[in-house]
């Protein structure tokens, strides 16, 4: 796929603002939800008032990514970048696709926290796999900023998985990554061809 590096770092702004504007207006308007204990996945849940709206902000970001994937994979001349930032998208494509069904548990809901998972991991490898692209190009301390954002969101996703309503670890650890996509793409706007 050919991707002009304006569209890709345009899809790369996108796709985060999609993602967290969509948690925060949906949550804004839920009324009883809680951001610091609540999952994301809960403002898409079969049969909650705001399923269709933050669907659409889990396929835009889905979709948005693996166009930036082209794009900064490309500019960071780091190969193995597209594959986890595309992951990213398509496993927030599957988790748009396998909401949280309307009574806890069940099959659908498994299959929901495997793809989940899977966008958890491409996230806090994103930046981690650019750190070791930009250490290689002599860019050390964005190799470094870059390493903190994916040890940060690595260690908050793992909370997640073992606290009992970490809504707000959740957030912190995909939002730093879609801040570092927004800065990273601002960066490739930025750069002279």
């Amino acid at each position: 796929m050919t991707v002009s590096r304006r569209t890709g770092a345009l899809c790369g702004i996108a796709a985060p603002v999609a993602f967290v504007g969509g948690w925060v207006v949906t949550g804004l308007l839920t009324e009883g939800y809680d951001p610091l204990q609540d999952a994301i996945s809960q403002l898409a849940r079969e049969g909650a008032p705001t399923r269709a709206a933050m669907t659409g902000c889990f396929v835009a970001f889905g979709v948005l990514l693996p166009v930036w994937a082209v794009v900064v994979a490309r500019e960071l001349e780091a190969a193995g970048l597209r594959a986890v930032v595309t992951v990213a998208g398509l496993a927030t494509v599957a988790v748009a696709a396998l909401p949280l069904s309307r009574e806890p548990g069940g099959t659908q809901d498994l299959l929901h926290g495997v793809a989940a998972g899977t966008g958890y991991v491409a996230m806090a490898l994103t930046p981690l796999v650019a750190a070791l692209a930009l250490r290689r190009s002599g860019h050390r301390t964005a190799a470094a900023a870059s390493a903190a954002v994916g040890l940060v969101s690595a260690g908050a996703l793992v909370g997640t998985l073992l606290v009992e309503g970490s809504g707000g670890v959740q957030r912190l650890g995909l939002t730093v990554v879609d801040a570092w996509h927004v800065v990273v793409a601002g960066w490739v706007l930025g750069r002279r061809p």
